[in-house]
């Protein structure tokens, strides 16, 4: 059905407006999807060993085995369940999952950034061996307008995570659309700047990621974007230098730099929320860094943010503990 609305659709070429309109009427006030799945250990595991993290807690080693079922999920790491079940031959022509797009032309995906809160009861924490079900729904569809006067789609989405006890998470994610590349408008990659020193900060962290740890992280989300494993695509079609950094990826990363600064890894370090906005693309093989601080005004709150090495501002967050 879903394949059967996108190739019908294909010569409309609606405008945003339109666009907006029949993805909110699609779906209306309904879920887009309610799922059950197991909180396996072996996700959590291979996660924490793609993050080079060794220890998923600071007494819980997941080098050589699964963490023991009850072990608390660390804040961020729900992103690799639930991931998008399709048939390769309903992807995009970038290899995304079309679960909301919009219509035609507005087929090019990317994670704009988000917000996440946490029930911080002991009770609530998502935790291995759980069942947990997932409820998806549309919360919003708006056009907007681009610097060179093009349009482009943001749409929001809600995810709630709950267990036996209620409510543990949710997670609200803005994603924009924007016009697919066609024939012909394929773009040059850009130049690749000259290198900044990095800003200092109280907390820091430098990463470098590498072609396996984005193989890695696609494979554990079950994400088939193109721009996170095909340099001929990103260069060729899309117009980056190579391939680019998961923004869920440097989202858990904030994450764990808070969790071993305030909390020291424990177990159920949990914040309350973060609010994050992706501002530019980080490359692999191009070192970057994660800087955090206390907020002066809120005892509280933290700021992350993440710098390339060539001055510019790839993510940044405001994490309340």
């Amino acid at each position: 059905m879903m394949r059967r609305l996108f190739s019908t659709s294909r010569n409309l070429q609606s405008s945003a407006q339109e666009a907006c309109a029949e993805l909110l009427s699609r779906f209306g006030n309904k879920p887009i999807s309610v799922r059950r799945q197991l909180f396996d250990a072996n996700q959590v595991q291979l996660l924490s060993l793609t993050l080079a993290r060794p220890n998923l807690h600071k007494n819980v080693s997941v080098e050589k085995e699964a963490p023991v079922e009850g072990t608390a999920i660390p804040p961020g790491y729900h992103l690799v369940y639930f991931t998008p079940g399709q048939l390769e031959n309903v992807l995009g022509s970038d290899g995304t999952d079309r679960t909301v797009n919009p219509l035609l032309p507005f087929t090019r995906r990317m994670w704009a950034g988000g917000e996440l809160e946490w029930n911080q009861s002991p009770e609530r924490l998502l935790r291995v061996g759980q069942t947990v079900q997932e409820t998806t729904k549309i919360s919003g569809a708006e056009a907007k307008r681009l610097r060179d006067g093009g349009e482009m789609i943001v749409v929001g989405v809600e995810k709630t995570f709950e267990n036996e006890k209620g409510i543990a998470l949710v997670d609200r994610r803005n994603w924009v659309f924007q016009k697919e590349i066609g024939i012909g408008e394929r773009r040059e990659p850009a130049a690749r700047p000259a290198e900044k020193p990095f800003p200092h900060c109280q907390y820091t962290r430098d990463f470098l990621q590498t072609e396996v740890s984005l193989f890695r992280f696609s494979a554990l989300t079950f994400n088939g974007h193109k721009i996170h494993y095909s340099p001929e695509w990103c260069r060729e079609v899309e117009g980056h230098r190579d391939c680019v950094v998961h923004g869920p990826l440097n989202l858990i990363n904030m994450l764990d730099l808070w969790r071993d600064v305030v909390h020291d890894a424990a177990e159920e370090a949990m914040p309350k929320s973060i609010t994050y906005r992706a501002l530019s693309p980080l490359y692999v093989g191009e070192q970057y860094r994660i800087a955090l601080q206390r907020d002066q005004g809120e005892g509280k709150t933290w700021k992350a943010e993440v710098w390339d090495s060539f001055g510019k501002q790839g993510m940044k967050g405001d994490i309340v503990g």
